[in-house]
């Protein structure tokens, strides 16, 4: 995609986010375990088989919501024909049942929701921000960012959940600019007990504070309004909720999109590798074809199951460059792209968009040495090293292990006006789904 001219920040708070508070549609029960039996990772991140497991361990978990047919999220069927969303329908009449039923209960007044996500361990920090309703800004507005490209069938599958089930059923996550009052104010909420707790299978314990006191949502939202932000994770539901807008105009609530805002740098999100797998392509060939464009090296031979062991040391180590290319069990280092190689990212993108590591490795390794198509189905990908190599064996092909991009490079090509290749970043800790939802009338 060609990138568009630079955008400059907020600069009054006009221009800045748009946060309101919502009458929250949470499940009735809050105990932890409860909680853990009827929530669920992002769509985008349940594999058929994660869908099944999460499926049996409630009859009422969020899952059967988000993803009513065991498809994976990027190859949902766009609703077509005289059938045309029936799967989104079965999605809404459940959802409208487990209300009926008062599985799911509706708040009487509307409020923020602090939220702090705690990774075990203690190793990595903990992610602070808050839930509400972000106003979707308007085509000449900066106050929210995207960095990504979309892939339209995953978009259109999106916006047929939302007008069918009129519901947010799980959030976006935006990283806004840094603000010492949303800080003080995050802080403070945090002192009381949590509304809810859960910890997820990951070992992250989420926290969630309902706040509705006047005062502290009047100082929140008018603090929020002087920072801007970029969407780190939700591109697909972002370019959803702006559709289902421009479809339904007058609907009630429409103008806005759940989103857990969080500051960009200390207590916000950190981004994470999402790797490729380019099926039926030998690595002997992918090699010999490379070696035309990089420096190649194979690394030495490990033993079972060490490949990702080797992957994951490559990437947690500092002042590394280029890709590594596996076929599951052997790994090959390439580096130091030739001129023509680097030829083929178009120079007139910004600086910010040609430094990155995954726009090299699609236009320069994966299009131009490869050539190879960039769509779904042409590239799968994987959010975890294992899932890349399972996916190279599985595929007969090979998986590429790209270095992630850092925050403050993301923040640079959103800025710049630029988009990188769909599914570029993967922003962690992810907020939990299910725990809670936004009806468009809130």
């Amino acid at each position: 995609m060609s990138p568009s001219p630079a955008r400059p920040r907020p600069s009054d708070p006009a221009a800045g986010l748009d946060v309101r508070p919502f009458r929250a549609l949470t499940y009735r029960r809050h105990d932890p375990a409860h909680l853990a039996r009827v929530s669920s990772p992002a769509y985008d991140l349940v594999t058929p088989a994660d869908r099944e497991r999460l499926s049996r361990a409630d009859p009422h978990n969020i899952v059967r919501l988000i993803l009513p047919r065991a498809e994976r999220a990027d190859s949902e069927p766009a609703p077509t024909g005289d059938g045309a969303g029936s799967w989104a329908t079965d999605a809404a009449a459940t959802l409208r049942r487990w209300e009926r039923d008062q599985v799911l209960v509706r708040d009487a007044t509307p409020a923020l929701w602090a939220y702090e996500l705690q990774p075990s361990g203690g190793e990595a920090a903990t992610t602070v921000g808050w839930l509400g309703a972000v106003g979707l800004p308007g085509p000449t507005s900066t106050a929210v960012l995207p960095h990504e490209d979309t892939f339209p069938v995953a978009v259109e599958g999106r916006r047929a959940l939302l007008a069918e089930t009129r519901t947010d059923l799980e959030p976006i996550v935006l990283a806004h600019d840094p603000d010492d009052e949303v800080a003080a104010l995050t802080d403070r909420a945090r002192t009381a007990p949590p509304t809810m707790e859960v910890l997820d299978d990951d070992g992250v314990r989420h926290r969630l504070w309902r706040v509705a006191d006047p005062d502290v949502l009047g100082r929140l939202t008018t603090a929020l309004r002087r920072t801007g932000a970029v969407i780190a994770d939700g591109h697909h539901r972002f370019a959803a909720a702006k559709a289902h807008q421009r479809t339904d105009p007058g609907c009630p609530g429409c103008d806005a999109v759940l989103a857990l805002v969080t500051p960009m740098g200390l207590g916000g999100l950190r981004v994470a590798a999402i790797h490729r797998v380019v099926p039926d392509l030998d690595l002997d060939a992918a090699v010999r074809e490379a070696a035309a464009g990089f420096v190649v090296r194979e690394l030495p031979e490990t033993g079972d199951g060490m490949a990702a062991a080797e992957v994951h040391a490559w990437l947690d180590r500092p002042g590394v460059s280029g890709f590594l290319v596996s076929d599951g069990r052997r790994l090959v280092h390439l580096d130091d792209p030739t001129a023509a190689v680097r030829a083929l990212v178009p120079p007139e993108a910004p600086a910010a968009w040609r430094g990155l590591d995954v726009v090299l490795a699609h236009a320069g390794l994966v299009r131009g040495v490869w050539r190879r198509s960039d769509e779904p189905g042409s590239i799968v990908i994987a959010h975890t090293v294992e899932d890349a190599l399972r996916g190279a064996v599985e595929r007969s092909g090979v998986a590429l292990f790209l270095r992630p991009p850092s925050p403050g490079d993301v923040a640079a090509v959103a800025r710049a006006g630029a988009r990188m290749p769909r599914k570029s970043t993967l922003f962690v800790p992810k907020p939990r789904t299910g725990l809670v939802l936004r009806p468009l009338d809130d």
